[in-house]
């Protein structure tokens, strides 16, 4: 999808219905030029790149799959999956990261749904043959540049979290994050020797241009949430946290004046996500920062397996993954929670294939499994009555659900 100003308050500010996965609107922003969401148009079958990945993503990815093919059955369109390689799966199979004929395929696609990268297997590999370095290919070729990542929690998973309920109920939080600039993508970089000793460094830099256009996608989802805005840096020690603190601000002020803006060290964000995290509303972060900060977030809602996201860029197609990682310890074992890409499916389905009423049944049949108390592993509690179930059996129920449930009206 292309992502512009306003695009994103679409995306994550105005719901189309009341699920629990929709954020607040409490905020009523001024008035200003609006601009529509560059989707594909509504169509009757649609061509979506999928990329399994490794890990649990095989597994999550076949529970997906089923979903999708029930919702398509119900709704009379179609969605055709077409396989690529990505991550260690990539490296074995064609000793790159992120073939080519992998990116061709996703630029060339309506939309692209990832599950997961990665493993110890491809641990010692050298940089270029990492999975991780084929994720940050894909994030750069495709321009990607603005990752979005709700934490919101539940009512049905509050005792999910590690903390207090007082705590986490009624936090509903969103991490923008920067991805394509910072120190993964500065140069110069490497390990070399100095002095008879090996030294490693790499460049954390950012140009103008590049925290100008994340800080409009912040400030645009802001002033469609709850108006507030916390940008995190390090500026008191970082000149180009200096930078990114005046640019942000000059963004902020000139093009968002009915936003609250605040401005944060990282590490005191760590501490405040885990203090009082319902002080938040949207965060803005560079690439480093938001990549812990999000991780941060997303548990406060109990699992990493629970939250979905979107990386989006300019032009051409999104990409919609969830935010947890490929955990090669229960690979194969079918304890993997599919929920988040069910979810990312969803929002795949409602931001770049124009399908907003099918997106709701989605995200309205996730939450009907949850009030059926079906759990999988990781939001599994003693003592809290729920029914233990493997990714495969919560996918069949999802999909049956998604067969059966009334179709919400969206607003």
């Amino acid at each position: 999808m292309k992502l512009s100003v306003a695009t994103s308050a679409v995306l994550f500010g105005l719901s189309h219905s009341t699920s629990a996965f929709a954020p607040s609107t409490s905020f009523a922003p001024t008035a200003r030029a609006a601009t529509s969401l560059n989707a594909v148009s509504k169509k009757d079958s649609y061509a979506v790149t999928l990329l399994p990945g490794d890990g649990i993503g095989p597994e999550i990815t076949a529970a997906t799959k089923q979903v999708l093919e029930a919702l398509c059955a119900r709704f009379g369109f179609q969605i055709d999956l077409k396989e690529a390689l990505i991550g260690g799966a990539a490296i074995d199979a064609k000793n790159d990261p992120f073939p080519e004929e992998s990116l061709e395929q996703c630029r060339n696609s309506d939309s692209v749904l990832l599950a997961c990268i990665g493993g110890y297997k491809w641990d010692n590999n050298p940089r270029e043959l990492r999975p991780e370095t084929g994720l940050l290919k894909m994030r750069k070729e495709m321009g990607l540049f603005a990752n979005l990542r709700p934490a919101k929690v539940l009512d049905q998973l509050i005792d999910a979290s590690t903390l207090k309920r007082e705590i986490v109920e009624g936090v509903d939080v969103m991490c923008v994050r920067e991805l394509t600039g910072d120190v993964y993508f500065g140069t110069p970089k490497g390990i070399e020797e100095r002095n008879g000793e090996r030294v490693g460094y790499n460049n954390m830099i950012y140009a103008e241009h590049e925290i100008d256009r994340i800080a409009r996608v912040a400030g645009d989802v802001a002033s469609k949430r709850g108006g507030k805005l916390c940008s995190v840096d390090k500026a008191n020690v970082l000149d180009v946290s200096q930078l990114w603190r005046e640019v942000v601000t000059g963004v902020i002020e000139k093009e968002f004046p009915e936003v609250e803006l605040s401005h944060m060290y990282v590490d005191n964000c760590a501490m405040q996500l885990i203090r009082w995290p319902k002080q938040f509303d949207t965060i803005v972060c560079g690439n480093i920062f938001g990549d812990i900060l999000s991780d941060e977030a997303s548990m406060l809602v109990g699992s990493l397996g629970m939250l979905p996201s979107a990386s989006l860029g300019e032009d051409g197609p999104g990409v919609f993954e969830p935010c947890h990682g490929s955990a090669p310890d229960i690979a194969g074992e079918d304890k993997a929670n599919p929920l988040a890409m069910i979810l990312s499916a969803a929002m795949m389905l409602k931001y770049d294939l124009e399908r907003p009423e099918e997106a709701l049944l989605l995200e309205k049949a996730v939450e009907a499994a949850l009030d059926a108390k079906l759990r999988t592993p990781d939001i599994k509690q003693d003592g809290d009555g729920c029914e233990l179930v493997g990714c495969k059996a919560m996918g069949d129920a999802v999909s049956k659900i998604v067969a059966e449930i009334d179709v919400p009206i969206a607003v």
